[in-house]
């Protein structure tokens, strides 16, 4: 079973012959094979480090895995899903290395991750990890495997605090963090000696070369896919999102270096391409891009594209898109008050989203699917109706297309301007609210689980402490209730479920990632949180020094 699955895969790389002394490594996906070789993140690294001689690497996925080394030196996780945390602490047993790192010695291998949950905000997870990457791959998993190769004869204790000098790489066992006793909020978070820097720096590549993929399978989530990432970040920059805000600045892959040779490398072993970014159709070349796909020899490529700009959604993308066998589009509009779009810097208006819906329809899509967002801070009863009446005016204005509103509720994410907010109490409630208003209209509505947004939220804003909650949790299931049955069993050593998830912070506060800077120092957040709360109306509560 295992060898046909790694026998189907065509590769877009030359893996290196490894040297005699290359460094035994396992770099694993805490999830199912289908799932991790669809993650574009996990094919790079895993290429990358299989091109280097001198590191010997091989895959670990939780249902199959490539001959692993008897004596690994360095185990790696590329992390994008939060409640793959089960998974990790499972893999780490069933190789016999102890889930803590206080409890592993110089038998064990060095384990390190990277990838968006730990770059966001590893605190949760910093008992399980020697080393946390931040950042983007692209030079940090190059100086991770030099500085390490410096030190790999040294002891332990050596290695670590010769691998913490590395700008990107952070080792959560070389910082103490101290609470205070009253709200349980932190007190500071310190190096536990002077030549450990004091703050971590997420890395950030600037080439203009970006990332495609390094395999091609049937065996994938996305069946024979290949990826293209023609943007990193977006300009936008919506207050509340994490792929804006930790990511910055906005980058463009060049057509000429990048896109047009990759994409001509991918189409040569398969006919499904995917175009990749938070925001694909705001390259400043994008149209180019769609004439280069329109050539007569890709007729037979079917196309699917991440979500679009709203305003980006012209008569000749849709065409190209229904020709290239992708029947809907996806946009994100966060909700139809306008008002609730300019607290969260949604530069978009009702009227571009109707004409979007007109001309995804005139270019012979069948489906537009809309991303909105219940709870956002400065929400009130009335921006409900206006998501309501805007769904009513969009399917006047297109009639025939298939609408559907996916909705989450707002959680507050790391290294954003409202990562001092809680979690709405009111949230399931209006997302029920919106499940009755839209049903009978003939809408397609599809509400993410609230329980869910709880409990990523708690793990967003987590702090240490959390890591003795995770681990009971694991044996309890991945439901809220566990969680909360795990909160009563820790009550007394942290603070409660709603200091994590429902409390607004005060600006004042030491955050769990204080020692870890993004792109935009905390001073900007505030700014840009400020903008937003003072477009409050008054009777909302503001957020203030004391929370």
């Amino acid at each position: 079973m295992t060898s046909s699955v790694f026998s189907a895969e065509r590769l877009l790389f030359t893996p290196a012959t490894p040297e005699v002394d290359a460094i035994p490594t396992i770099f694993a996906f805490p999830n199912e094979y289908t799932v991790g070789i669809t993650s574009l993140g996990y094919q790079v690294v895993w290429a990358t480090l299989a091109m280097r001689a001198d590191v010997l690497v091989s895959r670990l996925f939780t249902d199959i895995h490539e001959s692993l080394p008897r004596k690994p030196e360095l185990l790696g996780f590329s992390v994008s899903w939060e409640l793959d945390y089960v998974n990790i602490l499972n893999l780490l047993e069933s190789l016999d290395i102890p889930i803590r790192t206080t409890k592993r010695d110089t038998d064990h291998p060095i384990v390190f991750g990277g990838g968006p949950v730990l770059t966001a905000n590893p605190e949760p997870f910093a008992d399980f990890f020697d080393v946390i990457l931040l950042g983007d791959g692209e030079n940090l998993l190059g100086n991770f495997i030099d500085a390490y190769k410096a030190v790999r004869y040294a002891d332990r204790k050596t290695q670590l605090k010769a691998l913490a000098q590395v700008p990107g790489i952070y080792v959560p066992s070389l910082y103490i963090v101290e609470y205070n006793d009253g709200d349980g909020a932190i007190k500071s978070i310190n190096p536990i000696t002077p030549e450990i820097p004091a703050v971590v720096q997420k890395q950030t590549y600037r080439g203009n070369v970006l990332s495609a993929s390094t395999v091609v399978t049937q065996k994938a989530a996305w069946e024979n896919i290949y990826m293209v990432e023609v943007v990193r970040s977006c300009p936008e920059m919506c207050r509340f999102c994490l792929a804006s805000y930790l990511t910055l600045p906005f980058r463009t892959a060049s057509i000429e270096e990048s896109l047009i040779p990759a994409i001509t490398r991918g189409l040569a072993v398969t006919n499904r391409l995917g175009l990749l970014g938070a925001s694909v159709t705001q390259h400043p070349e994008f149209e180019n891009l769609l004439n280069y796909l329109s050539q007569p020899k890709y007729d037979d490529v079917r196309l699917s594209i991440a979500s679009v700009r709203t305003n980006t959604v012209t008569v000749q993308l849709a065409k190209t898109l229904a020709k290239r066998d992708t029947k809907s589009l996806t946009i994100a509009v966060e909700s139809g008050s306008e008002r609730l779009r300019q607290i969260i810097n949604k530069k978009l208006h009702n009227d571009e989203i109707n004409q979007a819906a007109v001309n995804a329809k005139a270019g012979g899509l069948t489906g537009l699917k809309l991303y909105g967002m219940v709870g956002i801070p400065g929400e009130e009863a009335e921006d409900l109706d206006a998501t309501v009446t805007m769904m009513r005016e969009i399917k006047k204005a297109a009639p025939g297309l298939r609408l559907t509103l996916g909705c989450s509720t707002f959680v507050p994410k790391s290294h954003t301007p409202f990562q001092w907010f809680g979690v709405n109490r009111l949230a399931e409630k209006r997302l029920q609210f919106l499940q009755k208003q839209l049903k009978p209209q003939g809408i397609d509505f599809r509400p993410e689980s609230y329980n869910w947004s709880i409990i990523q939220a708690l793990i967003s804003r987590g702090d240490r402490r959390l890591s003795h909650l995770l681990e009971l949790t694991r044996n309890f299931g991945d439901s809220l209730g566990s969680y909360k049955r795990a909160f009563k069993e820790l009550k007394g050593k942290l603070p409660d479920l709603d200091f994590y998830v429902h409390a607004n912070w005060s600006t004042e506060q030491v955050l769990p990632w204080h020692h870890l800077h993004g792109p935009l120092p905390q001073s900007t957040l505030q700014k840009h949180l400020a903008d937003a709360t003072s477009q409050f109306k008054p009777s909302e509560q503001l957020l203030t020094a004391n929370g």
